[in-house]
C-alpha cells in the first residue's frame, strides 16, 4: 500500500475539476444522475476523493470518500453533487449561486494508522480520528489555512468527530493520509 495519492497530470487535474463543476451544475439544476463520461483509464481506477466548494472564499460544502470504493471520476462527480446539495451544514446550491462558486478536489492516499501523534505532519497529513463509532476527518489544507499546530489539529479533528478534544490522547485511533489537492479560478458556471 502506498502512502501517496495517485500522481495526476495537469490535464487529468483539469478534467477532474471539469467533472466536478459539471456535476454541481447538473445537481443544482435538478438532475439526479451525475455520472461522468471519462475516457482516461486513471479515472476508472478506484479512488478516494473530497470535493470542496467555496463561495467568495468561504466554505459552501465539502463531501468525500475516504475509501476508494468507486472509480475516481465517479467519486469526484458524486462528491461534487453531494457537496452542492447534501452537506447538512449548508442549504442546497441554487442555479443563481453557480457563478460565485469555486471547486477544489483532493484525491486521497490510503489511510494509515499511526500509533504516535508526534508523527502527524501539519500541512502534509490529513487526519481521520475515530473512537466509539464516531469519526472525524480534516483535510491537510485545513490546518494550514487556519495556522494550527499539531495539537490544535488533533483536537479539532476530535471535535469534528463529536469526541472530547483530548480523545486523541485517550485511545482514539489516529489515521493519516496525504492528498493531491488542486483547484483553479474558474467559476462553476
Amino acid at each position: 500500500m502506498t502512502d501517496a495519492p495517485p500522481v495526476l497530470t495537469p490535464e487529468q487535474r483539469s478534467a477532474l475539476l471539469a467533472i466536478a463543476r459539471r456535476a454541481i451544475r447538473e445537481r443544482a439544476r435538478g438532475a439526479q444522475d451525475v455520472t461522468p463520461a471519462a475516457d482516461d483509464p486513471v479515472f476508472h481506477t478506484p479512488g478516494a476523493a473530497f470535493v470542496t466548494i467555496t463561495r467568495d472564499g468561504a466554505l459552501r460544502g465539502c463531501i468525500g470518500y475516504v475509501d476508494p470504493i468507486k472509480p475516481l471520476a465517479e467519486a469526484v462527480a458524486q462528491c461534487a453533487a453531494s457537496a452542492a446539495t447534501a452537506d447538512p451544514r449548508f442549504p442546497p446550491v441554487t442555479p443563481d449561486d453557480l457563478p460565485h462558486l469555486r471547486v477544489e478536489v483532493s484525491v486521497l492516499s490510503p489511510l494509515r494508522v499511526i500509533p504516535d501523534p508526534t508523527e502527524v505532519e501539519v500541512g502534509a497529513h490529513g487526519l481521520y480520528i475515530s473512537q466509539a463509532g464516531r469519526h472525524g476527518l480534516l483535510l491537510p489544507q485545513v490546518a494550514t489555512q487556519f495556522g494550527w499546530d499539531r495539537e490544535t489539529f488533533l483536537r479539532q479533528a476530535c471535535l469534528k468527530a463529536g469526541l472530547p478534544g483530548d480523545a486523541w490522547k485517550r485511545g482514539a485511533e489516529i489515521q493519516v493520509f496525504t492528498v493531491d489537492h488542486f483547484t483553479d479560478d474558474l467559476p462553476v458556471e
